[in-house]
């Protein structure tokens, strides 16, 4: 059985799981940007084209609470060249589709095989020493992060210089690619762990009850990822309106700018090493209300347009920054809790502050369209500020242990 500690993980191997995570996750992204054209050529109503992102989205939440878990029971590598192959198929389906139904079955499948990145994740931890775990991870999560922000723009700008079903067929390849790669150079690793998968199922309620630090934070991260989607859902529609009248194109470069936030990562999981994660949440919790508090700002003078416009592009980089470095700050504090839970401390991880994202993006979308731009900046900023509130209560118990600790 393979040591799950060993010397240290390699900056190649750092490199390639970074690339995995990112290549992997921005499969749940390529349809958002491409709904209308999607819609158009399977015949799928108006009403019905917001099914192409939400069984995505499904798919993966499925994906988290039964085949993530799965890391801490079967050989880690072989499970996630499966994923791969698995996903590398329904995005072949989804290439190919010319009905709705095929469509969104495919669309269910490409979530649900894509939680190979969160298998990936605590797989990176288990190859690092635990002197250098957060700063393995933050480099890990700048890729799954980069997947994410870079999806929709590359989405755009490929199906407007050739059509969706490239788009499609492309990561089709590209996962397939990274199957053979990963097969060919990720170590076995075999989890000690012992139990029916039914027993691991129901574990997972066991961990949410029983670890205080895991409810933490996925609260914080629901907080801040409820408003990175709510951002992500109505900052598009606002760029193509009257006041900015940004092309698919226009906005696909604005996504490509915010990225730029993903550097935070690495140095949230260098603050994490240092025993700094309690005021590095604060400060990340913090960016996010800064974020919504800078757009509010910009003037709404035509005149100013580009002002305005300079504002929101700031404003994107400081809230991924912030989602960036919270989320490195949550993994690296749940993966300290056991190695042979770090899979399932995962799969509920990301599954519950997905469960903030959803109502984020869902909010986001109604709030814009019955009470405009500026109320959706405020419903943005609640997210991070409530979990800021949240945040001071774990603040103020670790003052008085503190006081109490003094002679």
């Amino acid at each position: 059985m393979q040591h799950t500690e060993p010397h240290d993980i390699s900056p190649g191997m750092v490199m390639l799981l970074a690339a995995a995570s990112g290549l992997i996750v921005a499969n749940l992204y390529y349809a958002q940007t491409l709904v209308g054209p999607i819609s158009a050529a399977t015949g799928l109503s108006a009403g019905a084209a917001g099914l192409i992102v939400t069984l995505t989205q499904i798919g993966y939440t499925l994906g988290l609470l039964f085949i993530v878990p799965l890391g801490d029971l079967l050989e880690n590598r072989r499970l996630i060249v499966t994923g791969l192959l698995f996903t590398s198929a329904m995005l072949v389906s989804a290439a190919v589709s010319t009905s709705a139904w095929l469509f969104l079955v495919a669309a269910l499948g490409i979530g649900l095989g894509s939680v190979a990145a969160q298998i990936i994740v605590p797989f990176a931890a288990h190859l690092s020493k635990e002197a250098t775990r957060g700063h393995t991870v933050g480099k890990v999560v700048s890729g799954l992060l980069l997947g994410i922000m870079l999806a929709r723009p590359v989405a755009s700008l490929v199906a407007d210089a050739s059509n969706w079903h490239v788009v499609f067929g492309g990561a089709a390849l590209l996962v397939l690619l990274l199957a053979i790669v990963l097969r060919a150079r990720l170590p076995a690793r075999m989890p000690v762990t012992t139990i029916s998968y039914p027993a691991l199922l129901a574990s997972l309620w066991h961990l949410v009850a029983t670890t205080p630090v895991l409810r933490r934070r996925a609260a914080y991260h629901a907080g801040l990822f409820g408003s990175f989607s709510l951002f992500w859902t109505v900052a598009p529609l606002m760029l193509a309106g009257p006041q900015f009248h940004l092309s698919q194109t226009g906005i696909a470069i604005f996504a490509l700018v915010g990225m730029a936030g993903a550097v935070a990562s690495p140095i949230a999981g260098r603050l994490a090493d240092a025993g700094n994660t309690l005021m590095a949440t604060a400060a990340a919790l913090a960016l996010g209300v800064i974020a919504f508090a800078l757009p509010l700002l910009a003037p709404e003078s035509s005149t100013m347009r580009h002002v305005a416009l300079g504002m929101l592009v700031v404003a994107s980089i400081v809230l991924d920054m912030g989602v960036a470095a919270n989320l490195v700050l949550g993994q690296r504090a749940i993966f300290t809790l056991g190695a042979h839970v770090r899979s399932r401390l995962n799969g509920v991880y990301f599954a519950l502050f997905f469960a903030g994202g959803a109502l984020g993006s869902a909010l986001g979308g109604w709030v814009y369209a019955a009470h405009g731009w500026h109320a959706a900046l405020l419903t943005g900023m609640a997210f991070p500020g409530l979990a800021l509130v949240y945040w001071a209560t774990e603040y103020a118990a670790h003052a008085t242990s503190v006081r109490r600790a003094l002679p």
